[in-house]
């Protein structure tokens, strides 16, 4: 599964909800890659409800590699692609660093 764009905008109690749902449902079960323009550190406090945002959190951030890239938009430099953006992968206990396997440029 893919979600897209999360956190543009906060989401309303009933996607809070769902949100929690699906993830539970899915959690060590299947993958989930998550795309956003919130830093992970904004997730918390952006999703609403503190006992949602723990679970939902929790389930998504668990395990988990995090690939954050840096640099300016593509959209910005009109037809010139970007140049390499570095990377940096912040998993925090198990498992290696996927981003030192991954040439992006």
């Amino acid at each position: 599964m893919i979600i897209d764009d999360f956190l543009i905008t906060p989401p309303s109690d009933t996607e809070q909800r769902d949100l929690l749902e699906v993830v539970e449902d899915r959690y060590q079960l299947g993958a989930t890659i998550v795309a956003s323009q919130c830093p992970i550190g904004d997730w918390h406090p952006n999703i609403g409800d503190p006992t949602l945002a723990d679970a939902i959190c929790d389930r998504l951030l668990h395990n988990a590699y995090r690939i954050e890239l840096r640099g300016d938009s593509m959209r910005n430099n009109g037809n010139e692609p970007a140049a390499a953006s570095p990377v940096a992968n912040q998993k925090k206990e198990k498992g290696g660093n996927l981003a030192d396997d991954i040439n992006l440029g």
